[in-house]
């Protein structure tokens, strides 16, 4: 069975709606996406670090209730768990402030196994962090030699926009490392002041990874990959309750896709067809609509059941 590796940051989400608190859940980009595929009935491990502290015990118990691997989160003594406060405006989109001392960030863990054709997701200033960029590396690099499906979500905030140019390497070898990168257009005007989905893989992408994937809120998806294709995907309207999990949770979709689909990273290298991209993107999209039904960052534990005993006609 293909497995599902995570490796991110976790932070408790505080949700504010007319600026009073909704609700506090366990989050972070990769997490999310890892809690989506757990309920989904993917083998998933999650490698990471919370506060050795109440919340970084219920974040622990939360991803095994949800059915992933925690052996991999550590918790250090005298630390405490990140926080995230996610203001939501009238069109339920967040505003964020965070609470993380990053320059103590650590890190330390035995690689899991990784085989062939199994799925890696990170991203996120996790994935370029100084501090544990040696941890954090080695470990892509390690499953990217094993023949792991590399998805990096680049997820760059404004919050770190200062630091753009000093991470610039580091993003670098990430590109270089994966298989299918994803960003929204946010993350690419923070990143290169530009926004548009030809000139960014024409410029920034195609040179280190051929398979490009820009959501653009709700605009058209678009896909430029392998064998010059180029490809654009309307956005379904939902009647959003949140919108904080919609892009980890079409990161979890479109890799639900992978294996359900049983795409190999072979089949990603040489090319595949325009009708299993449109396959995976339906796959994505269909997940993110599920999570922005509502205030949690995650599909809903039924929607995991009834995504178990879908067939993939179904999509």
């Amino acid at each position: 069975m293909r497995k599902v590796f995570g490796i991110g940051e976790t932070v408790l989400d505080i949700i504010f709606r007319n600026n009073q608190p909704i609700g506090a859940y366990p989050g972070g980009s990769t997490f999310n996406a890892i809690i989506s595929l757990g309920r989904s009935g993917v083998d998933t491990t999650f490698i990471s670090e919370t506060g050795a502290d109440r919340v970084g015990d219920s974040i622990i118990a939360f991803l095994q209730e949800n059915g992933v691997n925690a052996e991999n989160v550590r918790q250090y003594p005298g630390t405490k768990s990140p926080l995230s406060l996610a203001f939501l405006n009238e069109q339920n989109d967040a505003e964020y402030v965070f609470y993380k001392d990053h320059p103590n960030d650590q890190i330390e863990f035995e690689y899991p196994k990784v085989n062939p054709d199994d799925i890696v997701l990170f991203g996120s200033y996790y994935a370029l962090n100084p501090v544990i960029r040696q941890q954090v590396y080695g470990f892509l690099h390690y499953a990217h030699e094993q023949g792991a499906i590399l998805y990096y979500d680049i997820n760059f905030r404004a919050a770190h926009a200062n630091e753009a140019v000093k991470l610039r390497s580091n993003l670098l070898d990430n590109l270089e490392l994966s298989t299918i990168v994803r960003g929204s257009h946010e993350d690419f005007q923070v990143l290169y002041k530009k926004d548009d989905p030809d000139v960014l893989y024409r410029q920034e992408i195609s040179f280190y990874c051929k398979n490009f994937i820009c959501t653009r809120g709700e605009a058209p998806i678009a896909l430029r990959a392998q064998g010059n294709l180029s490809r654009s995907y309307d956005v379904e309207k939902v009647e959003a309750v949140s919108t904080i999990g919609a892009g980890d949770n079409f990161n979890a979709g479109f890799i639900f896709g992978l294996i359900r689909e049983n795409i190999s990273l072979m089949q990603l290298r040489e090319g595949i067809t325009p009708e299993q991209w449109d396959r995976l993107i339906a796959y994505g999209q269909h997940f993110s609509a599920a999570c922005c039904k509502s205030i949690f960052n995650y599909i809903s534990p039924e929607e995991g059941e009834r995504l178990k005993e879908k067939n993939n006609e179904d999509f």
